[in-house]
Order: structure tokens, then C-alpha cells, then sequence
């Protein structure tokens, strides 16, 4: 089955290059057929990568342990789900998943192309990324290596990893987001290379970039949920290396998507949108050099490995050509129009474009700063969340402002009498709702802000709504008729609900520790507990120390999972109890069943699931922006279609 796999990569890898090489032919000779057969052959690439990608899940699922990726990372014992969610637990796995996304969204591009000059060399860039992958997972990452003596039974998978079923949904969504932008990317270098980059290039990636972007939004928070419910510490971000890998093409994309619009409109920003895609998917390089490479310290990076060169130098290679195609094209980048006025929509947009950038670079020097330290120094050093939170906490509140005035202001400019009827209400909602929030109890000054900020986008949004009812007449009609203006209004909605989660969670969470003796009663941040008794449960992956806790008459049920190849470490699932003014939080720290005693830390988070809340609803946002609307659905049916 190894040998298969491995064929297989290999065969994926030699139609990659077929198709770049006809990717190629078909742009420069302007040759349909070329471009065709560039458009056949990422099928192939399909079939094979997928081919790959099922011969090493049928060898996780039948413990073949003559493949050393499952003899290293999984075991007998471990659960099916668990056995499935190994594919990617590890460094070849995930590149194997990563290639094999990324044929997907090649072989769905393929399907969806128009017929035009930039077809070509969207296919033939598309293909150069599945080069690089391909050829990295078929030498030196392959998962298909033999094993000369087969072992009774494999190491297992990381422990963390199998913690919390979350594994089986936050690295799926995060590859599905990352490897998304490669189309984006790929269309960037087509406008480039042919020189058109007008506004037709970004009208047919915007919804690719759309999704791509849904799916790291959802994916960002899914591994912040999956650090809450996991490491029984009772958040769910610490500004870690390879969160803020995560985060960086995030900021980019979203300034991406919003630019896009000015570019449309306007024809203004060309030179922007090139450098925030180009900018946008070499972070995700650098997000995967940061995580394979071992030159950070973090819970969510593998360990070192041999990737870490080829990926350095594949993301150098992304950005010199991205900077040479662009100086090549630097004449053809320079905007027609004026500079946007500063109070208008597009000044508004290109203000918060800036403060998406400047975010970008900030998170991006702290999280490489101790590793240049390390390089020319050989010293360790650390950049905390005190750093992060320093330009985090008003960049953020920045953009709020942004966000709530820009949809509001008129395009070109607006007139100061026009500028003033557009934020008094919104302002004025922003100002009581501050006001009493600060009355309320909330002294720290950026909950409050928050706060008046929420109120002050609230009300902008429920202006917007109440434009478009009276121009459509109804407000039902809005939804089917505006899918893309309404899923813009309900995203925003949900980071607004976000933000708030953020702010009151982040500066008014408490926790306090207790010990135990069972039977015995305790108060603890105004809540009395109970520890009824310590039970044991053994599986045949690991075994587990449970408490039981009596908290305000509620059942709670810390525990601890101790995996077999972990030795003696434990990994907290706490118990925890969700509501919507906030969360109660149980972690068993400590226990000893046979003294009958235990330690548990209670932590109170104000407002967490509103974090999780609020993620939903901006996906719904996005998922009803990518909704055709009906009017065009209607004008595309009514039109008869010239036969191909």
C-alpha cells in the first residue's frame, strides 16, 4: 500500500508539471487547446492526489505499521476518529492534505474558468503551487516511507491532539482557508503577467478570496475553542507563533476584500489588491515554515523537521516573483483617478486598509523578533501578550470606528452637512451606550470604548437597513434581492458581537484555586463547591482521574487524560458551563483519590460565548454574500447562452 501511494504521488507530481508546462503554451501562444489540456491534466492531479490521500487513511484505519507515518504516529488502541484525524496530526500527513486541497481547489478552478487571456496563467500559477507540494511530500515529507522491521505496534499520536474532537474540524478549516488564497494568488500573477489589471482580475477572485477567508475565520476561532475546552487554562489566545501564522493572511485578506470594492467602483488601488494577495498567501508559507520548521516553541508546532529550507526558500521564490512582475507592471498599477478624498467610503476603506497592513506587520515582528534574537545572538528571548495587546487593543478599536462609518459615507466624497446626518445617529448611540456602560462598572477604558463602538456600528447598521427597506420597499426583499450588502451587514454584526466577547472576557475574567476534601464545602468567587468523591476511568488508549464537583447544585466533571505513550502527563478536559453573560470554568489540577482530596481552579469569563456566537454569525454573513441574488439570477436565466 506504501509503494501505491507513494506511485501515486509521484504520477500527481509528473502532471503538475505537464500542466504548468501547457499552462504556459496556452498563454504565450494564446492556444485554447493548450489550455484545455492544462485544465484536463489538474483533473489527473486530482485523482492521484486523492488517491495518495486514501491509501494513507486505509493504512492509519488497518494499522499497517510497515508505513513509518503510521508506525509514528498512531497505534491500536487509539479510536477510529482518532486513527482518521491522524492523517494530518503530523508534519507528511498535513502536507499530503495540504497538496490534496489545493488539487481540489485547482480541479473546481478548472471547472469554473472563463474562457479569457488570464485562464492560462491562473491554471499554470495553480500549478506551480502543486508543484512545490507534490514535490515535497513525494521526497522529502513523503508518508508512504517503508519500514525495513514492522513493529508490533505504533508510538501513537499526540496526545494533544487526540484531547478534544475539535482536531477533527480546526485543521481541516485552517488548510481549506489557507490553501484558498492560492487562487487568488494565482489569478494576481495571470493580471501581472498579461498586463490586465483592470478590475477583472479582482471581480473573479473576490468570492474565491471570500471563502478562502470564511474558512480561516471559522478556523481561527475553532482553534481558540479548541484551546479553551483543551488546555485548562481558560482561554483561548495567547498571541502564540503559530496562532498569530494564522492571523497575519487573516488581516490581509480582509483588507484584500475590501479594497477589491474600491478597485471595482473606482478603478483605484490596483497596486494595493496585487500586494495584499501576493502578501496574503506567502504568509500562509510562512505560517506552514513557522509550524513545520521547529524554530518556534509552541503547543499547536510539530517538531522539527527537513521542510523547514524548502519552504523558507519556496516563499522567498513567491515574493521575488511577486516583486518583479510587479515592478514589470509598475506603469500599468498606477491609479487613472485621484487619490479618494479622505471623507468618503473609498478613504475610509483605504484608512483601514492601512491599519490592517500596520496590525499585519506588528504581529508579524513579534513573533520573529526572538527568533532573529536567537539567530544572531544565540540568546532566547520572548515577545508576551503585554506587546500584542499594546497596538492590538487600539488597532482593533480603530478599525471598529472604521468599519462603522465607511459603509455609511458616500463614494468620491461626502459633503460635510451629509457627513454629519450620517454618523448623529450612530455617534449618539455610541456616546449613551459608553456613557453607560461606564456608569454600569466598566472603568477599563477600552471595555468601554468597546462598547460604545458596538452601539455606535449597531446603529450605523440599522441605518443602512433602514436605506435599503425604503428603496426596496420591503425588508424581506432585501436578502433575495441584496444577498452580498445584507451578508456584509450581518459579518459585521457578528465581529461587532465578537468584540465585545473579546474585551469583557479578556479584561474581567477571575479565577481562584481550592483545595478539596470530599465531602468538605468551600466558597470561591461567590460560588460554593462540593467535591462529592475522585472516580477512575480506564480506556485502551489512556486512562482518566475524574472529580466530581457540586458547584451551586450543578453537576460539574473536571478530569484528567493521561495517554499511554504520554507517560504521566496529564491533559485537563475541563468542565465548564456555558451561558450568555458568561462562563463557568472547572479545571482539576491536582488530586489524590486515595488521601480523598483534590485541587480544582474556578474561573469565571464573562461574555466567552459570545465569541463563539458571533464567528457563526459573521459565516452566515459570508455564506449569504456568496448567495446569488435573484434579480441576476432571473436576467441569467432569461438570456439564452451561445453554444460553447
Amino acid at each position: 500500500m506504501g509503494a501505491l501511494g507513494q506511485l501515486s504521488l509521484l504520477v500527481a507530481l509528473a502532471f503538475a508539471l505537464w500542466g504548468a508546462a501547457l499552462g504556459v503554451l496556452g498563454g504565450v501562444r494564446g492556444d485554447a487547446r493548450a489550455t484545455g489540456a492544462a485544465r484536463r491534466a489538474s483533473w489527473a492531479v486530482f485523482a492521484f492526489t486523492t488517491l495518495a490521500l486514501l491509501v494513507l487513511q486505509s493504512s492509519l484505519l488497518r494499522d499497517d505499521f510497515s508505513v513509518r507515518y503510521v508506525a509514528e504516529h498512531s497505534m491500536r488502541a487509539s479510536p477510529t476518529w482518532v486513527k482518521v484525524v491522524t492523517l494530518w496530526a503530523a508534519l507528511e500527513g498535513s502536507i499530503l492534505l495540504w497538496a490534496w486541497m489545493l488539487s481540489l481547489y485547482a480541479f473546481v478552478l478548472s471547472l469554473t474558468l472563463r474562457r479569457d487571456a488570464l485562464a492560462p496563467w491562473a491554471m499554470g500559477a495553480m500549478f506551480v503551487s502543486l508543484i512545490f507540494f507534490l514535490g515535497v511530500d513525494a521526497t522529502i515529507a513523503s508518508p508512504f516511507t517503508p519500514l525495513a522491521s514492522i513493529p508490533a505496534d505504533g508510538a501513537g499520536p499526540n496526545p494533544a491532539l487526540q484531547n478534544h474532537w475539535m482536531m477533527a474540524v480546526h485543521p481541516v478549516l485552517l488548510y481549506l482557508g489557507f490553501v484558498g488564497l492560492a487562487v487568488p494568488f494565482a489569478y494576481a500573477v495571470a493580471a501581472l503577467v498579461t498586463g490586465r489589471l483592470t478590475s477583472a482580475w479582482v471581480t473573479q477572485t473576490r468570492r474565491w478570496t471570500l471563502v478562502a477567508w470564511t474558512f480561516l475565520t471559522a478556523a481561527i476561532v475553532a482553534g481558540g475553542w479548541w484551546s479553551y475546552e483543551t488546555l485548562g487554562w481558560g482561554g483561548y489566545w495567547a498571541w502564540d507563533p503559530v496562532e498569530n501564522a494564522s492571523f497575519i493572511p487573516w488581516l490581509l485578506a480582509t483588507a484584500f476584500l475590501h479594497s477589491v470594492q474600491i478597485q471595482e467602483r473606482r478603478s483605484l488601488l490596483k497596486a494595493w489588491n496585487v500586494w495584499l494577495i501576493v502578501l496574503a498567501y506567502a504568509t500562509t508559507v510562512l505560517g506552514t515554515f513557522i509550524n513545520r520548521s521547529g524554530v518556534v516553541q509552541s503547543v499547536h508546532a510539530f517538531a522539527s523537521g527537513p521542510v523547514g529550507a524548502v519552504f523558507l526558500g519556496f516563499l522567498a521564490f513567491i515574493l521575488v516573483a511577486g516583486f518583479a512582475l510587479a515592478a514589470w507592471r509598475g506603469p500599468l498599477l498606477r491609479d487613472e483617478d485621484d487619490a479618494p478624498s479622505a471623507v468618503s467610503r473609498e478613504g475610509a476603506f483605504l484608512a483601514a486598509n492601512w491599519l490592517f497592513l500596520t496590525f499585519s506587520v506588528m504581529v508579524l515582528l513579534g513573533t520573529l523578533f526572538p527568533v532573529l534574537v536567537e539567530a544572531a545572538t544565540g540568546r532566547k528571548t520572548s515577545v508576551g501578550s503585554p506587546f500584542f495587546n499594546a497596538f492590538g487593543v487600539p488597532l482593533g478599536l480603530g478599525l471598529l470606528l472604521l468599519m462603522g462609518v465607511g459603509p455609511l459615507l458616500p463614494w468620491r466624497r461626502a459633503p460635510g452637512e451629509r457627513l454629519r446626518e450620517a454618523l448623529r445617529v450612530p455617534v449618539g448611540a455610541g456616546v449613551v451606550a459608553g456613557v453607560l456602560a461606564f456608569a454600569l462598572g466598566a472603568r477599563v477604558p477600552g471595555v468601554a470604548l468597546t462598547v460604545a463602538l458596538a452601539a455606535y456600528n449597531v446603529a450605523g447598521l440599522i441605518v443602512l437597513t433602514a436605506r435599503a427597506t425604503r428603496t426596496r420597499g420591503s425588508f424581506a426583499a432585501l436578502f433575495p434581492e441584496q444577498p452580498r450588502r445584507m451578508g456584509a451587514y450581518l459579518a459585521h454584526l457578528g465581529l461587532v458581537v465578537l468584540a465585545l466577547g473579546v474585551a469583557f472576557s479578556g479584561a474581567y475574567k477571575r479565577s481562584d484555586e481550592v483545595t478539596l476534601r470530599t465531602g468538605q464545602n468551600t466558597t470561591v468567587l461567590g460560588h460554593t463547591l462540593t467535591l462529592n468523591g475522585l472516580s477512575n476511568e480506564t480506556h485502551p488508549e489512556r486512562r482518566s482521574l475524574i472529580a466530581d464537583v457540586r458547584l451551586d447544585g450543578a453537576n460539574f466533571r473536571p478530569r484528567n487524560n493521561v495517554y499511554l505513550q504520554a507517560g504521566d502527563q496529564p491533559f485537563p478536559t475541563p468542565a465548564v458551563r456555558y451561558a450568555v453573560l458568561g462562563d463557568t470554568y472547572l479545571v482539576l489540577t491536582a488530586a489524590d483519590p486515595q488521601g480523598g482530596w483534590a485541587s480544582v481552579r474556578l474561573i469565571e469569563s464573562p461574555l466567552v460565548s459570545w465569541i463563539w456566537v458571533g464567528t457563526l454569525v459573521i459565516v452566515a454573513g459570508a455564506v449569504l454574500t456568496l448567495t446569488p441574488a435573484r434579480v441576476q439570477r432571473a436576467a441569467v436565466q432569461s438570456v439564452a447562452l451561445p453554444a460553447d
